[in-house]
């Protein structure tokens, strides 16, 4: 029986090998395949660091999620569940990325920022999801996240697995009842909510876990894009279905998110590595097989950062014409890339 199931797991793989470039929609950066290029920024984008603050901004927008999350996930009968919910949910140091990005998309096509606080809370609580479940040991085996246990380590892996569960359609129902009906017709909420069930399903960030887990080493474009490219990408493009946004546009914060989500963990991956970090453990010797510094090497991954940085920049291009609404979001590319802030929790 174990030779049979190292045998279908050896096919499973090569099935792999030879399909994963195939899959629709996959995202594989330019640099793999061409010479480095330069970064090209236009005049607006040149000055953004100096013209429009980033750190204040995010740090605003993000204390109003937080108080908006606590608000969401009181704790009641059964509390245990709750409890556990609500660690991985307000736990310190979340920066609140796609909440974030979401609120800024809806906000630059001129939509409501109380328009877009449920659905902001709602991908957080997916978010938060997603990373209790890939914490797990059965999946990419952390005993801490941000510098914290675990939510598993904390309450075991059965209460981590429902809270999980429970967090998934917490987010959906949140939507529906707190979004306010004047400010988004329903018929925008039912794409939200198809757009956020889309990321997180067997197409999408379920994908990207279980070929991470099962997939080849040359599977790495495809686990980068779906298990972190995704989360950005939903994240926008939610924002701009909220403020009824273009179908264009919506292509353009399609790509401009996937971008970023990538851009974002490339760099962590390459920090990592140059600091000589999450090295030695069998597990993350597997995980480092599935990014681009464990494939490519750090030089190439350098390259690839490089042309995810200009091809999110080249899709803010379209949006020029909403002025300083965009420079949010051409800063989260840049913070995206250097890292040149860090969030400090006052409580």
């Amino acid at each position: 029986n174990s030779v049979n199931t190292k045998q279908g797991r050896k096919q499973q793989k090569m099935a792999f090998a030879t399909s994963i470039t195939s899959w629709p929609h996959l995202h594989l950066p330019k640099s793999l395949s061409v010479t480095q290029r330069k970064i090209r920024c236009s005049s607006t984008t040149s000055s953004i660091s100096t013209t429009f603050d980033l750190k204040t901004y995010w740090s605003t927008l993000r204390e109003e999620i937080n108080q908006k999350l606590d608000e969401a996930i009181p704790v009641q009968y059964p509390n245990q569940i709750y409890e556990s919910m609500r660690y991985s949910v307000l736990a310190k140091g979340a920066k609140r990325a796609p909440p974030v990005m979401c609120v800024t998309a809806c906000e630059l096509l001129g939509g409501n920022r109380l328009a877009a606080f449920p659905t902001a809370c709602a991908l957080e609580m997916v978010h938060a999801a997603s990373l209790i479940h890939d914490d797990l040991p059965c999946m990419d085996d952390d005993p801490s996240r941000r510098g914290q246990p675990s939510n598993h380590t904390v309450f075991g892996m059965d209460m981590a697995i429902l809270a999980g569960d429970a967090l998934f359609p917490l987010g959906f129902r949140h939507i529906v009842s707190h979004t306010p009906t004047d400010l988004v017709p329903e018929t925008r909420l039912l794409r939200v909510i198809s757009e956020i069930a889309r990321a997180v399903g067997s197409t999408g960030m379920a994908a990207g876990q279980f070929v991470d887990l099962e997939g080849p080493p040359n599977a790495v474009e495809f686990v980068q894009e779906k298990k972190y490219g995704e989360m950005g990408e939903c994240s926008a493009v939610c924002g701009g279905l909220l403020a009824g946004a273009s179908d264009d546009e919506i292509q353009r914060l399609r790509r401009y998110g996937r971008a970023v989500g990538i851009l974002y963990q490339v760099v962590n991956d390459v920090l990592e590595a140059k600091s000589g970090s999450g090295l030695g453990s069998r597990s993350e010797e597997e995980k480092k097989r599935k990014s681009y510094v464990g494939v490519y090497g750090v030089e190439k991954a350098v390259k690839v950062a490089e042309d995810l940085r200009a091809e999110a920049k080249r899709e803010l291009e379209g949006f020029e014409k909403y002025g300083e609404k965009v420079l949010p979001l051409y800063s989260f590319v840049d913070y995206a890339a250097d890292r040149s802030f860090s969030f400090v929790d006052s409580i």
